[in-house]
């Protein structure tokens, strides 16, 4: 097992500032390992120097595959490309922020000896993160949980070790919709938890603002789950039912009592009222139906504009 290659994909966006250090932590790591391995930058269509300071630093380790994307197509097809262009016996996909300690790769491939095809990196501690970002992940956990078929493992993002076999088992899954911590769930496979404590963010900043985490989260819960159409149906019936009961007591009420006027303010907020969860209704549905639109075209996850591969390109000379 020694000699099995490793492959660390590594998307980036705008992270020129931190990509040198991550480099040399995780070069360390591998080297220690004394197995072949491979690292991975796909560059998702960043507005800085990160292309520029990822060939530098393939000039000192031929190691480095350098992967630039035609333009941004958001981390989810970044990471997709990466598996895509992967090699390694073992995938492990990171980002370069350094807030996911490279050192917990060592304790990823014990347990992968151990014969477990998917290790999974749990953080236990998230101090470092902001206490809306905490609060709103444990909720995005626990909706998704309760709604989707399949359960996604709180407080676990895509850092994490998987064997070849589990890799194209997602590479068979055709969606262009990508909600890759759904997929990774998904396939299954024999699985190990490691938990570790995050970290902050070494330099940089994060790309992930309050209104793309929003939307990142309705991506999961549609891509994986039909019950937000279900539960419209049960609130249309509550609502039918309820306008029933009410009916009912106005012509009870109006046959003994006489002719009830009612308020206009009580029939205006009514009116509102179901106008609002209609439109709501249909935005869910419009959801679906955009996911199906989308899903239709059927136009590639993403483009690649270049490949850059020292090792690759060395071998192909010898073999000339």
């Amino acid at each position: 097992m020694k000699n099995k290659l490793i492959s660390i994909i590594c998307p980036c966006y705008n992270e020129e500032q931190v990509l040198g250090l991550f480099a040399k932590r995780i070069t360390a790591i591998l080297e220690s390992t004394n197995r072949t391995y491979e690292i991975i930058f796909v560059n998702d269509g960043s507005k800085d120097n990160t292309l520029a300071k990822a060939k530098y630093l393939q000039k000192s380790n031929p190691n480095i595959c350098v992967v630039n994307l035609s333009r941004n197509f958001g981390k989810e097809a970044a990471l997709t490309a990466g598996l895509d262009i992967s090699t390694g016996e073992v995938v492990i996909p990171i980002d370069a922020d350094l807030q996911d300690p490279p050192e917990l790769i060592l304790e990823f491939l014990k347990e992968w000896e151990k014969g477990y095809d998917v290790v999974l990196a749990k953080r236990v501690d998230r101090s470092s993160d902001s206490w809306a970002k905490k609060k709103s992940a444990e909720l995005f956990y626990k909706i998704h949980n309760m709604m989707a078929h399949v359960d996604i493992p709180e407080n676990v993002g895509d850092y994490r070790l998987m064997t070849r076999r589990v890799v194209n088992a997602i590479q068979e899954l055709p969606e262009n919709q990508r909600f890759m911590k759904g997929i990774f769930s998904w396939v299954g496979f024999k699985t190990s938890v490691i938990e570790y404590k995050r970290e902050s963010r070494q330099a940089g900043h994060t790309s992930f603002n309050g209104w793309k985490l929003w939307n990142f989260a309705l991506d999961g819960i549609t891509g994986f789950s039909t019950a937000p159409l279900r539960i419209w149906l049960y609130i249309g019936a509550l609502i039918s039912a309820s306008a029933f009961i009410y009916g009912s007591v106005i012509f009870f009420k109006t046959i003994i009592q006489g002719v009830d006027v009612p308020g206009y303010a009580s029939m205006f907020t009514s009116i509102l009222f179901l106008g609002g969860i209609q439109l709501i209704g249909i935005g869910v549905i419009g959801e679906y139906v955009g996911r199906m639109y989308m899903e239709a075209k059927r136009r590639p996850v993403y483009i690649i504009d270049e490949v850059s591969n020292p090792a690759v390109e060395e071998a192909r000379d010898s073999n000339d």
